[in-house]
């Protein structure tokens, strides 16, 4: 059995060309019958000219006039009358009398009948004109009074009858087709070739089709977490989704905007702004790290760009974390290491027989790196914070930089509340450590002519309702016109200004994950030389949700901060 065929609805373009077809051919038809009627008209007003100067030339006839007087006016007046009749292309002219009767007729045979018509305004000495059926039928007919002196003597009528009207307006209705026929052709081309252009457009789609693949485009974009943009040609936005506004930090209209004022940071603009096309680069907005793919949308002429963008924050500080349990186990690996070089010593100081030296080397071990433990844990009883600075310590040994807790450093368990993050704050002091560290290893290893001790030190306690971290080094310190750019993703201290590819996102994830946590952030010039990182984080949640802006010191202060009020005794051990 043969299955009955869909029909598909006739597409938007050809439902609006049939439409448009309909109403050309209406129009058309319109405009040739009011033409129609329009010429009709002027022509009844025309041959209404032509009588009543026939009539008014006859009537104003001395010949006439003196035939009126006459014994015989039929006799003098036929003759007369068929010649005007015929030199002026009217149907006839008829002369009679004041009472009616025919002097003239083009149908000798009515001579002498009354006339059929009105002419009491003519019998008043007034010329008038109407339509009116007589013997030839409907005319259209002037009278005009013969005067002599101011006595009405006879009445002159000339008509055309309105079969001969008919007849002329009948010759130009083949022009008047033709003309309604080509603008229908005309109208009708352009139609098609409009329709055509909209078809391509629509790609056929019907108004169904095109009214649910909005509503699926809408549904498309606020469904999609990946922020998505499309540029036009002058790099205004003209389309982005919630993902888009989200990872920007944009908020209020920003539609038709340009990128350029759209306040965004300057390497994310000039990547938006980039002719050709960017994969998978990098960037830092306002308080995410998001990776941006764009594309051109190029036909012959360029029309804009597609941007897509990537939250890549989490993914970011997941990495840094990683490098640190990274870091932490190389610092493992090179304890156990050592670990192996004491344990040889120890057994070869037993082998030549000094078993006191050999207990009083493994002792003093085990004391110096018992001492760090418990003194970074009795100040710091949060597990995550006491792992972390644990860990760096050890990498900080590693490169001969002493990491350094100050005496008034102090974190209770449970402390921290329950809006602040474990990993934000992994995030803010491994990377400030790790900045730290960088600094005063490359400032130790740069000064050569003297021996440098190279030493980070960190206080955490609470401080007026915040948390307080404060990181400082003995590195080479920041200068006051970069103060700012520190923490713009790209900044590093191994190369400021222009960081290898994968570095100086530190300080900006810094500045991002304490802008989330609604803290503040500032650098400024350490009292042994180097720089010092302040950060403070509220420990309420009311202050948390709504952060503070962002610090944007243009010179350290004019006095720094004072130095701790004690410093404990260096320590190189790291626990084994």
């Amino acid at each position: 059995m043969r299955r009955p065929r869909i029909r598909r609805p006739r597409s938007l373009a050809g439902q609006l060309f049939a439409m448009q077809i309909v109403l050309v051919a209406l129009v058309v038809a319109g405009c040739a019958a009011f033409a129609y009627v329009a010429d009709r008209g002027q022509a009844e007003e025309a041959a209404r000219r032509e009588v009543t100067a026939a009539a008014v030339a006859v009537a104003a006839s001395a010949s006439v006039r003196d035939a009126v007087r006459s014994a015989d006016p039929p006799f003098v007046l036929q003759a007369y009358a068929d010649r005007v009749r015929t030199d002026t292309g009217v149907d006839f002219v008829t002369i009679m009398s004041p009472d009616g009767i025919r002097w003239t007729h083009p149908d000798p045979e009515r001579i002498g009948e009354r006339f059929l018509g009105h002419t009491g305004p003519a019998l008043e000495g007034r010329i008038f004109s109407e339509t009116y059926t007589g013997t030839l039928g409907p005319s259209v007919r002037v009278v005009v009074p013969v005067m002599d002196g101011d006595r009405v003597t006879g009445l002159v009528s000339a008509g055309i009858t309105v079969d001969a009207i008919s007849a002329e307006i009948r010759r130009q209705v083949p022009a008047l087709l033709g003309v309604a026929l080509g603008a229908l052709a005309l109208g009708g081309a352009g139609t098609y070739l409009l329709n055509a252009r909209l078809r391509r457009h629509t790609h056929g789609m019907n108004a169904t089709e095109l009214s649910r693949m909005h509503d699926y485009h809408e549904a498309t974009l606020h469904a999609v977490r990946e922020g998505l943009l499309m540029l036009d040609g002058q790099h205004r936005i003209a389309l982005i989704n919630d993902g888009g506004r989200e990872l920007l930090g944009l908020t209020g209209e920003v539609i038709g905007r340009r990128v350029d004022a759209l306040g965004l940071p300057p390497g994310l603009t000039d990547a938006l702004l980039a002719p050709g096309p960017r994969v998978d680069e990098v960037h830092a907005s306002a308080d995410r790290i998001v990776v941006l793919n764009t594309s051109p949308v190029s036909g012959g002429e360029r029309h804009g760009t597609v941007v897509t963008l990537r939250d890549h924050t989490e993914l970011q500080a997941l990495s840094g974390e990683l490098d640190s349990v990274r870091g932490f186990a190389e610092a493992l690996r090179s304890q156990a290491h050592e670990a192996a070089n004491r344990l040889h010593a120890v057994v070869s100081l037993i082998e030549l027989g000094r078993a006191d030296e050999a207990v009083e080397f493994v002792t003093a071990e085990l004391e110096l790196a018992q001492a760090l433990t418990d003194e970074v844990v009795g100040a710091v009883a949060e597990p995550v914070l006491a792992a972390l600075l644990l860990g760096k310590a050890a990498q900080a040994n590693e490169r001969g930089v002493e990491l350094v807790l100050t005496p008034d450093t102090h974190v209770d368990d449970g402390l921290l509340p329950d809006h602040l993050p474990a990993r934000d704050l992994v995030t803010v002091l491994g990377n400030l450590v790790d900045n730290a560290v960088d600094a005063a290893a490359e400032e130790a290893n740069r000064s050569v002519a003297e021996v440098r001790h190279a030493q980070v030190t960190v206080t955490l306690r609470a401080d007026s309702g915040d948390l307080l971290l404060r990181v400082g080094d003995t590195g080479a310190g920041v200068a006051p016109e970069a103060m700012e750019e520190v923490f713009r993703r790209g900044w590093s201290t191994k190369s400021p200004g222009s960081a290898p590819h994968g570095r100086g996102l530190g300080l900006a994830l810094v500045r991002q994950a304490v802008r989330r946590n609604g803290g503040t952030v500032s650098v400024t010039g350490a009292p042994g030389g180097g720089a010092e990182f302040t950060v403070r984080l509220p420990l309420c949640a009311a202050a948390a949700r709504t952060p503070a802006a962002p610090p944007t010191p243009s010179s350290p202060p004019s006095s720094p901060p004072s130095p701790p009020s004690a410093t404990p005794a260096p320590r190189t051990g790291v626990p084994s």
